[in-house]
């Protein structure tokens, strides 16, 4: 199969069930933003400063793609199957979130992405995967997504900050706090 078709230079795409719609359209732009969302996840997992988190990194691009992969299709998937997030993802990651808040101190104050690269990296996966959120919820008023790839973006979310200050942590690099 070639790489390119040609058929996508009118402005529009294929959904997986052979649907043609703009390339605008808001469930393109839901898959897509998981899409840019999955090579971000991908950038944090080869840092070497995460060797001890590519499984879990591996873990949550392979949940990523099949929340991508519902949301290329024009049918509703609303039960489990290759195409929704396990189940149990979502306790994955509140496990993770909750042993790394476990050693960090509470937060008393906001504060600012920076400190590190990686830091950094974590913070614009974290805003990236809250536009994925963003994009799918508005995608669900208007045509039917199935709830868990929702729950799974919001909490990956809350583990992409935690991961944040869990690095800073470890790395031992005090955190830039925000005050007015």
């Amino acid at each position: 199969m070639k790489t390119y078709t040609r058929t996508g230079d009118d402005g529009t795409t294929s959904l997986s069930g052979g649907k043609r719609v703009p390339k605008c359209h808001i469930r393109v732009e839901a898959y897509g933003t998981i899409d840019e969302l999955i090579s971000w996840i991908g950038l944090l997992r080869d840092h070497p400063d995460n060797v001890k988190r590519v499984r879990m990194l591996a873990y949550i691009q392979d949940q990523l793609m099949r929340c991508a992969a519902s949301l290329a299709s024009e049918k509703v998937n609303t039960e489990r199957g290759i195409c929704l997030p396990e189940p149990e993802s979502i306790q994955i990651l509140e496990k993770e979130i909750d042993n790394m808040e476990a050693v960090l101190k509470p937060l008393k104050s906001l504060i600012l992405p920076g400190g590190n690269l990686i830091i950094s990296y974590c913070h614009i996966t974290r805003c990236i995967c809250r536009r994925a959120e963003r994009a799918a919820v508005k995608l669900n008023e208007t045509e039917k997504i199935s709830e868990i790839i929702i729950i799974f973006l919001n909490r990956l979310s809350d583990f992409l900050f935690v991961l944040s200050r869990k690095i800073c942590l470890e790395l031992d690099i005090e955190e830039v706090k925000w005050s007015v």
